[in-house]
């Protein structure tokens, strides 16, 4: 893998590399890319991905090849402390929960010893902690130059330390919200790279549409709205009806969410459109005609009194975006894209999307002059590596396919029962519950139960609990979403005699290497949900160019998600465990054996009794 990253790099050419669990394929790109001297940006899936990149390999490598390169870690604006919304928080009267009270003081604390400003660096701030948005900046509020800070502003500095660093560590994220906004300073630094890998490319095509595709929720309209009331009463108090302006644009946001909640109540989906039914659209229409007008009577307002401070200059700015967003899904949607709607019980969201991120990736390798890299453990299931290739544009790049060198004939068995309900049936839920129970006893614990639905999440986590109530030695519980996924795994790891039930975000980047986690069972097959409009859309335009969905589309699909869920159960050399799918039309379908195929070469058993004896013998091992 080292030799081929090594020749796209002196090429200046496309590589595509699926490097299976054990290859070592960090160090099989970053090694080369050290060796050549070559200007880089690395980008990975997360931030905490971002982190052992910048914080561990890459300065382990750089000493022990003795180049003396230096690296920058560039992430997003929400990932920095903004010293001026600190100061505002700080001053605000809106802080009345002592937690945040006591929390908002020790970042206080922190602040006036920090290098980087890294929200990371504070050890217990949850991602999540509703305290991160009054802290940090959007570029809808960030006021630039004209901040009274900017000059000891932690995103300008990252930004300036990127673009006089060798090597730019990054994420997807930043990559394309760049792309779509040009607003997080990979767009200056892009063109300045002779070399731009992505690690974990595998997540580049969802990540992607997230970011290329446009969205209008009704929380933003409402979250609009009542900053208007505020800053407009804070800085040009008796300048307009600025309460009565933010309760219309509010009320307008609120009956338009309403009305598509009624349209379809029953489902947290609605149809694509242009193609949904009259009604739907109507009250579509009208409802983005009302937030229109009600918005353009605020607009009128801030274009009045925006001279008066740079907040109400950035309202203004906020405002104009907003209807603009508002115009263009009043319009037809673009070519090539597909639009749709999300209601759920606090708001709508309008999204458009394009159907792949071919076009915008390649306009970014159109410019030329680079290397480019993608490297993952899960990028297809043939050679060609088609399933990310052809979404990507990458179809004339060199595919790699690399197999992992651990030796899963020996360490690892593959179960499917023979008899057992399809996912459509009645009690399949309940039966994969019972099975998981009936492994782990003998497995001592040590299970991972991935599901496909939400649902299925549910219903599995409390069968298990009841199975294990009726037996003489209780198995632990534990289910996604009770606990943070951290904590989870914090548990799972300290008590062996556990289960865990858990949905996608644990089919991949989850690392338990030894004896902790010893058996994986997925409850079927993972294919994309054919309602979901995207998909739809896929399908419907493979169909238009004569090709079959089904095999074209919905067996890859499954084929990367089953190898992404199956590479959580062999993590080291040593590692020995149990695959199980729940799942018969992996022996009744004739498209069972490609997604056998896809997987590590694992011998097959027939028998449950076969998979309980190869548990108790791993478990016996483990103990020993």
């Amino acid at each position: 893998m080292a030799q081929a990253v090594a020749h796209a790099i002196e090429t200046r050419e496309a590589l595509v590399v699926e490097a299976g669990t054990g290859v070592g394929k960090t160090f099989a790109y970053l090694v080369p890319l050290l060796l050549s001297g070559a200007r880089a940006m690395v980008s990975t899936a997360t931030k905490s991905l971002q982190d052992q990149l910048y914080l561990r390999d890459l300065p382990r490598l750089c000493q022990a090849l003795n180049i003396p390169l230096t690296v920058a870690l560039l992430k997003g604006r929400s990932s920095y402390l903004c010293i001026h919304r600190l100061g505002q928080a700080r001053q605000s009267s809106e802080l009345s929960d002592p937690w945040a009270v006591r929390a908002l003081h020790r970042i206080h604390q922190w602040s006036a010893s920090t290098d980087t400003g890294d929200l990371a660096e504070l050890d217990g701030l949850d991602e999540r902690s509703p305290l991160i948005p009054l802290v940090t900046s959007t570029r809808e509020n960030c006021l630039g130059s004209d901040c009274p800070d900017f000059r000891q502003c932690h995103v300008a500095k990252a930004r300036r330390d990127a673009m006089l660093a060798d090597v730019v560590v990054v994420n997807h994220h930043l990559f394309f919200a760049d792309i779509s906004l040009r607003e997080s300073g990979v767009a200056e630094l892009l063109p300045s790279v002779d070399v731009a890998i992505f690690d974990e490319a595998h997540q580049l095509l969802e990540t992607g549409l997230r970011f290329l595709g446009t969205v209008l929720t009704t929380s933003q309209l409402i979250d609009f709205a009542r900053d208007f009331g505020s800053t407009g009463l804070r800085f040009a108090r008796g300048m307009a009806p600025w309460r009565e302006r933010a309760m219309a644009i509010e009320d307008a946001a609120l009956q338009c969410h309403l009305s598509l909640i009624d349209a379809d109540s029953s489902r947290g989906k609605v149809s694509a459109w242009p193609r949904p039914d009259a009604a739907l659209s109507q009250r579509l229409h009208s409802g983005l005609a009302n937030v229109c007008e009600a918005l353009a009577q605020g607009i009128a307002d801030l274009e009045t009194n925006a001279g008066g401070t740079q907040e109400l200059e950035k309202l203004h700015e906020r405002a104009l975006a907003i209807s603009a967003l508002l115009q263009r899904f009043g319009e037809p949607c673009a070519e090539g894209h597909i639009r749709w709607i999300e209601s759920g019980p606090n708001h709508t969201k309008l999204i458009e999307s394009p159907l792949d991120i071919r076009v915008a990736l390649q306009a970014q390798m159109a410019l030329g002059g680079k290397a480019w890299v993608f490297t993952s453990a899960t990028l297809g299931d043939d050679d060609r590596l088609s399933w990310f290739t052809q979404a990507a544009g990458l179809e004339h790049a060199q595919a790699l396919r690399l197999g992992s060198p651990f030796n899963y004939a020996e360490h690892a068995r593959l179960y499917v029962p023979k008899v057992f309900p399809k996912p459509s049936e009645q009690g399949h839920a309940q039966q994969v519950a019972e099975l998981a129970a009936r492994l782990a006893q003998s497995a001592g614990g040590r299970c991972f139960v991935l599901t496909t639905t939400l649902k299925a999440l549910q219903t599995i986590g409390e069968a298990l609990r009841r199975n294990f109530r009726e037996m003489p030695r209780p198995i632990g519980v534990l289910v996604q979403g009770e606990l943070p996924k951290r904590q989870l795994l914090s548990e799972f790891l300290a008590q062996p005699r556990s289960v865990l039930v858990a949905s996608h975000s644990f089919w991949e980047g989850i690392d338990i290497a030894g004896d902790a986690l010893q058996c994986v069972l997925i409850d079927k097959l993972p294919f994309p949900p054919p309602n979901d409009p995207l998909v739809e859309a896929r399908a419907k335009r493979l169909e238009s160019l004569g090709r079959n969905p089904f095999n074209a589309y919905f067996l890859a699909e499954a084929a990367v998600a089953l190898k992404q869920g199956a590479g959580r159960l062999i993590r080291s050399e040593t590692d020995r465990g149990l695959l199980v799918i729940c799942d018969p039309r992996v022996r009744t379908m004739a498209y069972g054996k490609r997604l056998v195929a896809a997987l590590p070469p694992m011998p097959l058993l027939s028998e449950e009794s076969e998979a309980l004896a190869w548990l108790a013998g791993l478990r016996s091992s483990a103990l020993s």
